[in-house]
């Protein structure tokens, strides 16, 4: 959503003292301001962003700061989604308890900034002809990068985290409510409850529309996260590889003999798993898995536990180069299909699986790549991964199962036995999309 807002006017005003604000969100951009929501206009606005330090904020600014709530904790975990609330009322006499964030049901209590509202302060956030923004601040500036599922806004309650989400019994994890007991109020709504719809589902018929951008109908969501890459965790050339595309894009475009490359989010030291990648254009492109620290360029030297595809056709792992199938053209789409429980590796090109491998052979592994055995790898686990192996740059787009190279979706899905992800071509039988469902079937 790098560029992407929903956009609202109030047309009558409510209450412009009590609120709540409830969503899952998954981060994709770190270190840069992106504004979550924001409500107001132009300088004049109540708004909520992450800051450059990664640090999550609710504040105001009407011709200077009037209250700002800012966490000390940061928010670096592109991996999942957070559940993130906050709670206003200032008709509260203990000034701390006029604003109260939540985050994945816990309330935050330690606060690099704690400037709180002051008592009977009067918002913006219900104020007829004021705007309702998602993804941007009021003037479609410091957009936000990365996923939301579940936007709850409420005018004229202020509810805790019970109200929107509940510890599971069985996991003791934190999860949604997904038809919450909750009153809406004049302005309040609930979007984004089902893939990407905007239009309003809390019965007040505050629909949003689409500012700006594009809005992508992901798999990805609270209760089944897919892997994407990971900027936390990529090669040594960190300045060389950017992402975009919710971290589904890898373009490493510095000319030159550096090689940065990424890992996926998500990993796995047993199981079958599938992945696609898309060479857009192809370059110097190297396609595979990884494990352990990145290190130079996947199936280098450094990289005992690592295996990628070439584009010339050929297979590297330590360092070696073996010939393997046909040469990647441009637009191409690799498939990968990661057998851990027989330590074996397979590529496709175009839904032809390479070396005639059959990725359903098992042990014996037919057409196979072996895979140096998970228990000396210092990690244990195997991620996806790709980058840049030569002078030419590259640009790599990534369906670890959403369905989606970039913003385009795959043009006729192919076959999937274990009914998790969308994948252009058939998944092998006994493999399934590398997500956290995934990992408990």
């Amino acid at each position: 959503m790098a560029s992407t807002r929903l956009d609202r006017t109030i047309s009558s005003t409510g209450n412009r003292k009590i609120l709540t604000f409830s969503a899952w969100i998954k981060r994709s951009k770190l270190g840069v301001w992106q504004n979550v929501a924001s409500f107001g206009q132009g300088g004049n606005r109540d708004y909520i962003a992450f800051d450059s330090s990664d640090r999550f904020e609710v504040a105001q600014y009407a011709g200077g700061q009037t209250y700002q709530i800012k966490t000390t904790r940061v928010f670096r975990d592109t991996s999942a989604f957070y559940h993130i609330q906050y709670a206003i009322d200032t008709n509260q006499a203990t000034a701390s308890n006029r604003l109260k964030i939540y985050v994945n049901g816990v309330q935050e209590t330690v606060f690099t900034n704690s400037s709180y509202p002051a008592e009977d302060l009067q918002m913006y956030y219900n104020l007829s002809g004021e705007n309702q923004k998602i993804g941007s601040d009021t003037d479609n500036s410091n957009y936000f990068d990365g996923s939301m599922s579940h936007i709850n806004y409420i005018d004229g309650t202020a509810y805790d985290a019970s109200a929107f989400g509940e510890t599971d019994t069985t996991t003791g994890e934190w999860i949604g409510k997904t038809s919450p007991s909750v009153t809406y109020g004049t302005n309040g709504f609930f979007i984004l409850k089902d893939g990407n719809g905007i239009t309003d589902q809390s019965g007040e018929g505050n629909d949003f529309t689409l500012g700006g951008g594009t809005l992508t109908d992901l798999k990805d969501n609270p209760d089944n996260v897919f892997a994407t890459f990971n900027p936390l965790h990529r090669g040594t050339k960190l300045d060389e590889a950017t992402f975009s595309n919710g971290n589904t894009k890898h373009e490493g475009t510095t000319s030159g003999g550096s090689y940065p490359y990424s890992f996926s989010t998500l990993a796995a030291s047993s199981g079958k798993w599938y992945a696609e990648f898309k060479n857009s254009p192809s370059g110097d492109s190297i396609i595979g898995i990884g494990a352990g620290i990145p290190d130079g360029f996947l199936g280098n030297a450094t990289s005992a536990y690592s295996v990628g595809y070439f584009r010339t056709g050929q297979y590297y792992t330590n360092g070696s180069g073996v010939s393997y199938g046909s040469a990647l053209s441009n637009n191409d789409i690799v498939g990968v299909a990661m057998d851990l429980d027989n330590n074996k590796l397979y590529f496709s090109i175009n839904g032809t699986w390479q070396n005639s491998g059959d990725p359903t052979s098992g042990s014996t592994g037919t057409g196979a790549i072996s895979i140096t055995g998970t228990a000396s790898n210092t990690t244990g686990f195997y991620h996806f991964a790709c980058g840049k192996a030569g002078s030419d740059p590259t640009s790599i787009l990534a369906n670890f199962g959403n369905g989606y190279f970039g913003t385009t979706a795959v043009s006729s899905a192919g076959t999937n036995a274990s009914d998790n992800g969308i994948f252009e071509y058939d998944v092998p039988t006994g493999y399934t999309a590398l997500s956290t469902k995934g990992l408990n079937l």
